[in-house]
């Protein structure tokens, strides 16, 4: 039986400790905005955050999480009301949307780090992959974000 705080919700799961915390958000919690892309921890789709960090949710065993706090994009923001969720829409950053709920992680994660990033800093925490190529966008909307939350 594991234990798990998700989204501020505390969940007991009948799982394998060696399952990757992304099927067992998937398929055992039914959070599916959180995306399955490669499976080796490359792409970034499967991007969660872990204690505010993010980290790609495909190669990490669900055992491993103890009692770190997990968020999904679905915690994120009950209303999609976070600052990087609005600039997202505002810039209007997906194409396909696939890497997108990575992508805003991942976005928070730097911003709760550095609140004014340069495009340099942006760059080297976001490795998400955008099979779109929305990278212009992604950045735009990243210092959007600060723009926001700084009010």
């Amino acid at each position: 039986m594991l234990r798990l705080n998700v989204n501020g919700r505390q969940y007991e799961v009948e799982a394998d400790e060696a399952m990757p915390l992304l099927w067992l958000l998937r398929d055992l919690l039914n959070l599916t905005g959180t995306k399955y892309g490669c499976g080796i921890a490359q792409c970034g789709a499967c991007t969660v955050l872990l204690d505010g960090e993010a980290v790609r949710s495909c190669s990490l065993p669900a055992g491993a999480v103890g009692e770190a706090k997990i968020v999904t994009i679905e915690g994120l923001h009950a209303a999609a009301a976070h600052p990087v969720q609005r600039a997202w829409a505002e810039i209007d950053v997906p194409q396909c949307g696939y890497c997108q709920s990575g992508q805003i992680l991942a976005a928070a994660a730097l911003l709760a780090q550095k609140p004014d990033p340069s495009d340099a800093e942006i760059d080297e925490a976001i490795t998400n992959i955008c099979r779109c190529g929305t990278y212009p966008r992604i950045r735009r909307a990243v210092h959007r974000a600060a723009e926001l939350a700084a009010k």
